[in-house]
């Protein structure tokens, strides 16, 4: 049984099947449209929203060194990504990867833990793009029912206990998740165009509000710029950029999901590594600059509220600012919704060829050459999960699920480089052992600062995956073909 579990996929067939047309999906995606999707991917929820929590209760004007230790981890999570799809440039990303390093179980364990960075990632991205819209909609003095706009249920982790909020629907939630999977079923360069053009706006609303609000900085706020801490870890001080530093790395999660479109790429071994570094570089020059901006406008204790961009624009007077800013949140969020999405269908796609779930989720559409069944799949499960469940608690298990897929890429990368050093890499992880080795330690530390309860969750979660192994995929891995 050990060695069966430990059995792998050979590189060199995936190299072999990487360019087979026979797979289905539509190679159409430049590097350009990669970069964009990483980007879109990337910016949202967390410079919208987190930027500010995290100055108001952390770190202060310091946000911005929280971003650069954030940084941290997903460079080095970056950098292995970059290494391992030039060398395996097929749909599946991190699932596809631990396939070929660690063997079927840990891919299984990894592939199933990716529905927490995915699925649940588009559900608490829904839920944040709701707010934005029933706040965009107060500001032209339209009111939408609070009953059709919140969870069903809500978690108080004082008391740790769940209570029906009285709510019926999260309507908005609900509705862009409809959308952007039909989006998504009509054709992977639709959808791409749709992102790119996503990505243009809210980008250019970003450098609009940057460099408006060069002219309106007070550089006093910006003194002290590491506030003194109040005597509790994690309140201001080195303890609150560390702190913060945990919660603005979901600001970062999405730059993995161009790997997910391995297969779709025109030129995967050299396009993907430009994709996946160049958008974490970019959302990290807008990331530092916003918070820059922001705490030098206003200071940081008034930056907590749930957009703390149009709280700096209001402070500068430029009411018309706010507005537009919403509207890029909102198109930003949007754009994180489909890049989600998407890369969970493509998952589920690599998961179905290799025979662990059932062959409806690499069903390919024949006009649009899209996996479409798993896409519906995906979508309907979204949309109802993003009615029922608080954002708090989906965030957290986001958080710790994409930490635990990076762990495991670092840890491929670091294993092929010993047993697979023949195979050819377009793009090689600079430093040896080191970005791998610092990966992993990042990835263990930023975990190991989530809350208990977080972590049980996963466990169950993993529990329940190990039963659907063993009682379905197991019998019908396409591994059993050829043993």
């Amino acid at each position: 049984m050990i060695k069966r579990l430990l059995l792998k996929k050979d590189i060199n067939s995936l190299l072999s099947g990487a360019f087979d047309e026979s797979t289905g999906l539509k190679r159409a995606l430049s590097t350009f449209e990669l970069v964009s999707l990483g980007v879109g991917g990337i910016v949202g929820a967390g410079i919208f929203v987190l930027t500010g929590n995290a100055a108001a209760q952390y770190a202060g004007p310091a946000v911005t060194l929280s971003f650069l230790l954030a940084l941290v981890a997903c460079g080095f999570a970056g950098f292995c990504y970059a290494e391992l799809a030039s060398m395996i440039p097929v749909a599946g990303s991190a699932y596809t990867y631990a396939y070929a390093s660690m063997g079927e179980f840990i891919a299984w364990i990894i592939g199933w833990d990716l529905i927490l960075e995915y699925f649940l990632g588009a559900t608490t991205v829904a839920i944040g793009w709701s707010g934005y819209v029933v706040s965009f909609l107060k500001d032209l003095d339209i009111t939408f029912p609070r009953k059709l706009s919140g969870p069903l249920i809500s978690y108080n982790p004082t008391l740790n206990s769940w209570h029906l909020t009285g709510n019926i629907f999260n309507l908005p939630a609900f509705t862009i998740i409809l959308i952007v999977t039909i989006l998504l079923i009509t054709g992977i360069r639709a959808s791409s165009r749709a992102n790119t053009a996503i990505v243009i706006i809210k980008v250019a609303i970003l450098l609009v509000f940057i460099t408006t609000g060069l002219f309106y900085i007070k550089p006093e706020l910006w003194h002290p710029f590491i506030p003194p801490n109040t005597g509790t870890f994690g309140s201001f001080g080195m303890s609150g950029i560390l702190r913060a530093a945990g919660l603005v790395f979901f600001a970062y999660i999405g730059f993995d999901s161009v790997s997910t479109a391995a297969s779709e790429a025109k030129n995967p071994q050299k396009s993907l590594p430009v994709g996946i570094l160049g958008s974490l570089a970019i959302c990290t020059l807008l990331y530092i600059s916003v918070s820059l901006i922001l705490t030098g406008i206003v200071h940081y204790s008034k930056l907590g509220g749930p957009a703390p961009i149009a709280t700096a624009t209001d402070a500068m007077g430029l009411t018309f600012l706010a507005t537009l800013i919403k509207i890029g949140a909102i198109a930003g969020l949007t754009s994180v919704i489909l890049v989600l999405v998407l890369g969970q269908t493509r998952i589920f796609y690599a998961m179905s060829k290799d025979g662990l779930l059932p062959p409806m989720f690499s069903l390919i559409h024949k006009r649009y050459r899209t996996p479409h069944v798993s896409t519906i799949v995906v979508g309907v499960a979204a949309s109802l999960a993003s009615t029922l469940l608080p954002i708090d608690i989906v965030s957290e298990l986001v958080s710790i699920g994409t930490l635990l897929a990076f762990f495991i890429v670092c840890a491929g990368v670091l294993i092929l480089k010993y047993t697979r050093p023949e195979i050819k890499r377009i793009f090689s992880v600079p430093w040896g052992p080191v970005i791998p080795v610092g990966g992993m330690i990042s990835c263990l530390y930023l975990m190991a600062a989530l809350p208990s309860g977080t972590w049980y969750r996963l466990v169950i979660w993993l529990i329940l995956g190990l039963i659907v192994y063993f009682t379905y995929s197991i019998k019908k891995s396409s591994l059993n073909k050829t043993t």
